[in-house]
């Protein structure tokens, strides 16, 4: 068999590419280049199931980064159980084909308790004094300690928030490699998450962004000529671009306006109480799944928020079906955002 890892880089697209900012990588990808069709939604954990399964949201049920479980009346973002893509994955169905074939998923999405031979993800500790720890999980367990005693703590805190930085990536990337080396998996799937918040951070024409392209570069070539030493092949995509937007669009501030968002004090505090709610929206970057409890207020709804005009598109559920996201954990109504326009999930009307 023929050795494959696939890097997943995320946020990187051709415009950002170029010999000052890029030299590697832009040399290293002259001629290779496939223009990838985006999927609706063209967020993490859609795309990455998309890649995985090569099923739409519709077959394999991941529509957005989170959804409204019904079942539960809660919003839930980034869960992690496997058990969640509801399609077949590549590794089974190699698997199948070639009983000895292993796999290693190295941080993509979805990692806890699938089938894959080897996998590290994020998992921070949650103490009963209330402090939260870096940490990540694997299976097998030991895999966690080897790598942590070799590598040092997982950065967790470099990995998303205001301490974003090249940290999380080295570190991903050289557990990869330690991984390659020690169990020589057929198939790796590695995350790159430098370039997500940064980019949302910056935007992607600004001085920081040069600084953090370099960064990347310099990783990629360290890990991709490692690869490609040891004779694995490398494919190296992403999930999606990102962009410059202006304006917010504060679409639950709107449902509650026309009395169909709820919301419970608490602490003095507002929360939004979405089982309780005729309608409220799950915003997810440029979409946002609408739920609502009564079918018949569907048309009047989406009447009124067609009135922003920097809403772009709205799908009731039989237009859903053209963009193959017709599922039951889809809003009744999903919204598109204008290019330069985003969806905030603010549903407070005090903005202190």
């Amino acid at each position: 068999m023929n050795n494959v890892a696939v890097l997943n880089i995320v946020g990187l697209t051709e415009r950002l590419l170029g010999s000052d900012a890029t030299p590697f990588l832009n040399q290293w990808t002259k001629g290779r280049i496939q223009h990838i069709q985006p999927l609706l939604p063209a967020v993490t954990c859609s795309v990455q199931a998309t890649y995985l399964t090569g099923k739409w949201p519709n077959e394999h049920g991941i529509v957005g980064n989170g959804w409204f479980h019904k079942d539960y009346q809660e919003i839930k973002f980034w869960h992690q159980s496997n058990k969640l893509i509801q399609s077949p994955l590549i590794w089974d169905e190699l698997k199948r084909e070639n009983p000895e074939f292993t796999c290693a998923n190295m941080f993509w999405w979805f990692n806890m308790y699938s089938s894959v031979d080897y996998s590290v993800t994020p998992r921070p500790q949650y103490r009963s004094d209330g402090l939260k720890i870096p940490d990540c999980y694997s299976e097998p367990a030991n895999l966690r300690d080897e790598l942590q005693t070799s590598l040092g703590q997982f950065p967790l805190f470099n990995f998303w928030g205001p301490k974003t930085s090249i940290k999380s990536s080295e570190w991903i990337a050289d557990a990869s490699l330690i991984i390659h080396d020690n169990y020589h998996p057929n198939l790796m799937f590695i995350y790159i998450p430098h370039l997500d918040y940064v980019l949302q951070k910056y935007g992607p024409n600004t001085p920081e962004c040069k600084q953090d392209l370099q960064e990347l570069d310099q990783l990629c070539q360290r890990l991709i000529t490692s690869l490609e030493s040891k004779n694995t092949k490398v494919i190296a995509l992403s999930e999606y671009g990102i962009t410059p937007v202006k304006h917010p669009i504060h679409v639950n501030r709107t449902l509650r306006e026309l009395g169909y968002l709820n919301v419970r004090v608490e602490n003095g505090r507002e929360l939004l109480d979405p089982g309780a709610s005729e309608a409220f929206a799950v915003c997810d970057h440029q979409i946002a799944h609408i739920y609502i409890k009564d079918n018949t207020k569907v048309a009047k709804i989406s009447e009124k928020l067609a009135e922003n005009g920097h809403i772009s598109s709205i799908l009731a559920k039989n237009d859903q079906k053209q963009h193959h996201i017709d599922h039951d954990r889809a809003g009744d109504l999903i919204l598109i955002s204008q290019p330069n326009a985003w969806f905030s999930y603010y549903y407070w009307n005090n903005d202190k």
